[in-house]
């Protein structure tokens, strides 16, 4: 029996052959997200404490925060620049030659890990986290994962560039299924939570040694420091501004760590996440459109796909998110434990960033190689949210850092927006389904202030 869901949801069941670089993606981000809501779920119902759960969230969290800026920055580039670049042009077959692309960005992504590796070995006695001064809790095996975890996040990147997308979903299933029992299982034996991060560096290395598997199938071994510059070039804008506006998350927490312990930490953390499957899908459309950018006449087609594909997340997320924020309180208490239900709070003020999520003008800039102009708001963006979030907590506590950064969010995506519009002539309505939009988002607004104000109570 053969299923093909249009939906957003049903795609992972689909079977492979149906699936499409785009919802491949999707895919995979969502089963990332679900397997650290199993893990987060699994760790408050065995009864660990607040402490336990928030060493294991701070090592997760410095993890990211020491990463995720520059590899969505070299990753990024790599997708805008393959088959369309100086140094390789675009005149190879992807469907039958090996691509030095994917040799040197793999290179590039192993400098990267080796040099921000030793940075926290050189560092790592004077981490302050939690008000522990010295060497920070976890730091040696949480330096092993950033050094692991990175370079294979070029995989299922791999797979996309070679339209091998149904393989993408074999890979999540079978390293998400190992995660989930690496990290569980020595938690459930009664082992210290070292032995879950433990279990996070050895699924990195699964990932790796699948990673050489395809590097030997799908890339020619062939240094190239011009093509290497040329990733750079565009990278470096992106790298600096993924840096400062997707530290947002980041930035929430290093402000929250300053003002609580581990345990406020924890049910910051357990409430500071936006609707996953927002996220996800938005990220994977993102990525995947990258490369339609690749030359003028395509970018209409491109605009237009990229209007079709926001709109069909739209009509998905927009009521599931309505649904979140009706039943967060009630929700939380049940899935995690009446200790975490102050994290729904904080829960419900992420749900806004649907809004901003569902716009895509950084999209275009960054397929049109324009990276500079997202570096420039990037910047006034982090600066807005650093004084909102040191202002609103001592004002409104964790809710309050949420509130700023839910605002910035929006504030850049506008900024961007308005810059396609007025200098590169790209109108709004033209990648954005305005209509749909913003009915979603004022039904979304309107229903966020008559529960904040408790005119409506679930």
């Amino acid at each position: 029996m053969h299923l093909k869901f249009q939906n957003n949801f049903g795609v992972w069941l689909a079977p492979k052959r149906n699936i499409n670089n785009i919802a491949g993606l999707q895919v995979f981000n969502i089963l990332r997200f679900v397997t650290f809501l199993i893990i987060s779920i699994v760790f408050t119902k065995i009864g660990l404490s607040k402490e336990q759960i928030g060493l294991f969230e701070i090592s997760v969290f410095m993890a990211g925060f020491a990463t995720f800026f520059w590899v969505t920055g070299l990753i990024q580039s790599f997708l805008s620049l393959f088959r369309n670049n100086k140094t390789f042009g675009g005149q190879q077959d992807s469907n039958f030659s090996k691509s030095p692309e994917i040799f040197n960005i793999f290179v590039l992504l192993l400098v990267f890990s080796v040099f921000v590796f030793f940075i926290g070995l050189a560092v790592q006695n004077n981490f302050s986290v939690f008000g522990i001064k010295g060497k920070a809790p976890l730091l040696n095996v949480t330096l092993w994962y950033i050094f692991l975890s990175s370079p294979a996040c070029l995989v299922e990147y791999i797979y996309m560039v070679q339209n091998k997308s149904g393989n993408t979903l074999s890979y999540a299933y079978i390293t998400y299924t190992l995660q989930l029992v690496s990290v569980l299982v020595p938690v459930l034996l009664g082992y210290d939570i070292v032995w879950a991060l433990r279990g996070l560096v050895l699924v990195s290395i699964v990932r790796n040694i699948w990673l050489l598997t395809l590097i030997y199938n799908y890339a020619e071994i062939k240094i190239s420091f011009s093509y290497m510059k040329e990733i750079l070039y565009l990278a470096i804008p992106l790298i600096f501004s993924t840096l400062i506006s997707g530290s947002a998350q980041y930035i929430d927490g290093l402000v929250v760590s300053i003002y609580y312990a581990a345990d406020g930490f924890a049910i910051f953390r357990y409430g500071a996440k936006e609707l996953p499957f927002v996220v996800m899908l938005a990220a994977g459309l993102s990525s995947a459109m990258l490369t339609e950018f690749s030359t003028k006449e395509k970018v209409l087609e491109s605009l237009t796909i990229l209007k079709r594909k926001s709109l069909r997340i739209m009509h998905s997320m927009y009521p599931l998110t309505i649904v979140m924020l009706l039943f967060a309180k009630p929700i939380y208490h049940f899935v995690f434990n009446e200790e975490f239900t102050r994290s729904a709070d904080v829960f419900v003020v992420y749900l806004l960033a649907i809004a901003s999520r569902l716009v895509f003008p950084h999209t275009i800039l960054i397929g049109l190689k324009k990276t500079r102009t997202i570096l420039y708001v990037s910047i006034f963006e982090v600066i807005i949210n650093i004084f909102l979030s040191l202002w609103f907590v001592q004002e409104y506590g964790v809710t309050g850092v949420a509130v700023a950064t839910i605002g910035t969010y929006f504030l850049s995506k506008i900024i961007l927006v308005a810059y396609n519009y007025f200098r590169l002539g790209i109108k709004p309505k033209e990648y954005i389904p305005l209509k749909w939009y913003i009915f979603y988002s004022s039904v979304l607004l309107i229903l966020f202030i008559l529960i904040d104000h408790q005119i409506i109570v679930i």
